[in-house]
């Protein structure tokens, strides 16, 4: 097995990730939980506790890794994973917050202690695909930054920063180009920040179709 460095700047962007998240959600009272997010079906604790969830299972792949072997993202697949996230939406406000802050806590001590030599691991989404460890901080980023937007409590892709748009837009565009049928084009967008919230699903205009479904 190879020997590659940590991916210390995602990582750190991780952790800047965490602390906006924390900041915004550190008030939300229980009817503030149970308010539809911007996800179909989902409340404001849906989505908190997948976040909380997806951290756990940072956590699991890493310590995989270190072990030397393959773990699916989620035990169960994504049955397993919709039915903890269900389970989790109705908790109180406090407990739903101190699970996204804890799970984050992990995350982040836990990459700290992975050697270099387990970066280069193999570690499996819960779609089967199979990735290196060291790709996975940012695929955290992503998470952080998505879904608080998701929560509809005042954040949105105008607060998204110049990093994560040039570190996601590029490869977000190449994935649902790979979607589209042979001769379509993308809308144009004169707003980076906009054409990733298309690309993501998360901006709806009268004039833009909906883009292909990510998966």
């Amino acid at each position: 097995m190879s020997s590659l460095p940590a991916p210390v700047e995602d990582i750190e962007a991780v952790a800047a990730a965490h602390r906006r998240l924390l900041e915004r959600i550190e008030d939300l009272s229980d009817d503030d939980m149970r308010k539809p997010s911007l996800l179909p079906d989902w409340s404001v604790g849906h989505v908190l506790t997948h976040v909380a969830r997806n951290a756990d299972s940072h956590v699991r792949r890493a310590e995989a890794a270190v072990a030397g072997v393959v773990v699916d993202q989620y035990p169960g697949g994504y049955e397993a994973r919709a039915a903890e996230i269900e389970a989790g939406s109705s908790r109180p406000a406090d407990v739903i917050i101190e699970d996204v802050r804890q799970s984050a806590l992990a995350v982040e001590h836990t990459w700290q202690q992975v050697p270099d030599h387990a970066w280069s691991a193999i570690s499996r989404d819960v779609g089967g695909r199979e990735r290196e460890l060291r790709s996975l901080p940012s695929r955290r980023w992503q998470e952080a930054e998505v879904h608080l937007v998701d929560l509809a409590i005042g954040a949105t892709h105008r607060d998204w920063s110049d990093e994560f748009v040039s570190a996601w837009l590029p490869q977000s565009r190449e994935q649902i180009l790979r979607k589209l049928e042979p001769g379509a084009a993308l809308p144009h967008f004169d707003d980076a920040r906009e054409e990733l919230a298309w690309l993501y699903g998360r901006l709806q205009r009268d004039d833009l179709h909906a883009p292909p479904a990510w998966g």
